[in-house]
């Protein structure tokens, strides 16, 4: 059974950072990239970040680069996303799904697996 669990989400002041996990079970880094997408109520998922574990090639959206660094640990299965200087726009559900996407239009049941999300809350 392929399971994608993510952690780390939480509430944070406006410049705080928080480190989300992406654990994943079933699946090889070989196989896929993986990406991190959010989610905020009421509007359209999009695609913030991507990473090739096999060969460590990065990618961001322009929403996020220089604020946010994503990461593969595959000696634990694990795809991390350290997330700085967070702003109040950043709140959202974060969702880490095997392969990427960007922008809004995100062809949701194109991607094999997707983790259950986790919140993110940045006041000002």
């Amino acid at each position: 059974e392929v399971q994608l669990v993510e952690s780390g989400g939480g509430s944070v002041q406006a410049g705080g950072s928080l480190r989300l996990s992406c654990a994943a079970s079933g699946i090889s880094f070989d196989e896929y990239a993986m990406g991190w997408f959010r989610q905020v109520p009421g509007k359209e998922r999009e695609g913030i970040s991507c990473i090739s574990c096999r060969n460590g090639d990065t990618y961001y959206a322009d929403s996020t680069k220089g604020r946010f660094t994503v990461s593969c640990d595959n000696a634990k299965s694990t795809v991390y996303l350290q997330m700085n200087s967070l702003k109040p726009e950043d709140t959202a559900v974060y969702y880490c799904a095997t392969g990427c996407g960007w922008g809004i239009e995100i062809p949701l049941d194109e991607f094999d697996y997707w983790g259950q999300g986790t919140q993110v809350t940045v006041s000002s």
